[in-house]
């Protein structure tokens, strides 16, 4: 699946203090793993190219920001999951409605509310149940084919899926839901 070692901390000190050829060689070094976090995230190939691009271009952008030099992943992780939301949101916003389905503005609000819900119990899920979700629910593809990538057994990976779904599931379920109508109802 290839390299998946981060670049050392040698040269992300030195890329922090500015060195050009040190921040060069940081991106060239994270592409692999900036690249595998998009496309593990991202709903198309396409939108995963371009969150791995942006993802490169605020590195090399920011680096200076950085507060650990052993932060680095999980910095670009959340650069990429970020930019992937960013992308979802901004496709489901232009994605027209079925023209047979006619929805009220209060309809429409709700559904955005719940998708908002939906997003945030998927975001605070640990990182590895999350993956998991995200490939087999969201992106689709086969149990085996989320095992191989993650480097799982099938067993494993069927274990994290029912774990994600089942803190998913609790997460949406202990949301209060609006009371329809009067809230001081008797009957």
């Amino acid at each position: 699946m290839g390299d998946t070692s981060w670049p050392g901390e040698q040269l992300i000190v030195a890329a922090q203090r500015g060195d050009i050829a040190s921040i060069t060689a940081l991106v060239s070094g994270s592409h692999p793993n900036v690249q595998r976090f998009a496309r593990s995230l991202c709903a198309t190939p396409e939108d995963a190219e371009d969150a791995a691009q942006e993802a490169l271009i605020i590195l090399y952008r920011k680096i200076g920001m950085l507060r650990a030099s052993g932060a680095l992943a999980s910095w670009m992780f959340r650069i990429v999951r970020n930019e992937c939301l960013r992308r979802a949101r901004t496709m489901r916003s232009h994605a027209p409605l079925p023209e047979t389905a006619v929805h009220s503005a209060e309809e429409v609000a709700l559904r955005r509310i719940e998708a908002g819900e939906v997003a945030a119990a998927v975001a605070a899920l640990p990182a590895e149940q999350r993956h998991v979700l995200i490939m087999r629910d969201i992106q689709g593809h086969s149990g085996r084919m989320v095992a191989e990538v993650l480097g799982l057994s099938t067993a494993a990976m069927k274990s994290r899926l029912h774990r994600a779904r089942a803190a998913v599931r609790r997460s949406l379920l202990a949301t209060p839901e609006p009371a329809p109508g009067d809230a001081h109802d008797d009957s």
